[in-house]
């Protein structure tokens, strides 16, 4: 394992990134409702314009991405104590089938709490797969009884909330 790194990805890596999401998509037997090209172009354009608020890291082997991990960055109301506050997400984070159960997720996961530690997050959370769970939890995240979670309601369009 010593021939992989864990970098933050540079825009010449990011069509890489695209090709993971999309293996992943089709990997769990989804449906793309894009061309294949027309999501790459997305993403690095999303990416570009999304640089303040998302980090990815990339697992690299041999000049090859074979993993990714993105960080969401959330900015915080401020307090009397803290003026400047921020907490961050964990978001797709995925290793190639071959590369699985090898530890590199594991190493993937403790990069990002160390990017966000040095970006001096409060809190990282994450919204995991079934299968991730234990991953998460050998990294130190930990179900807490104070963070909860719930489904947007759709609302009428004339039931909106005036600026």
């Amino acid at each position: 394992m010593d021939d992989v790194t864990i970098r933050l990805a540079t825009p010449a890596d990011l069509p890489a990134v695209a090709a993971l999401r999309w293996e992943w998509l089709r990997e769990n037997g989804d449906t793309p409702a894009v061309e294949r090209q027309e999501f790459a172009a997305h993403l690095v354009a999303w990416a570009k314009d999304n640089e303040a608020t998302h980090r990815c890291l990339v697992l690299v082997r041999d000049e090859v991405v074979i993993g990714m991990a993105w960080l969401a960055l959330v900015q915080r109301v401020p307090t009397p104590q803290a003026l400047s506050r921020r907490s961050g997400d964990v978001q797709c984070v995925y290793v190639i089938p071959g590369e699985r159960a090898s530890g590199l997720g594991g190493r993937l996961i403790d990069a990002v709490l160390a990017l966000a530690g040095e970006l001096r997050l409060e809190r990282v959370t994450v919204h995991s797969t079934f299968r991730g769970i234990s991953a998460y939890c050998r990294g130190g995240f930990a179900a807490s009884p104070r963070l909860l979670q719930a489904r947007p309601r759709l609302s009428d369009p004339a039931d909106t909330i005036a600026p």
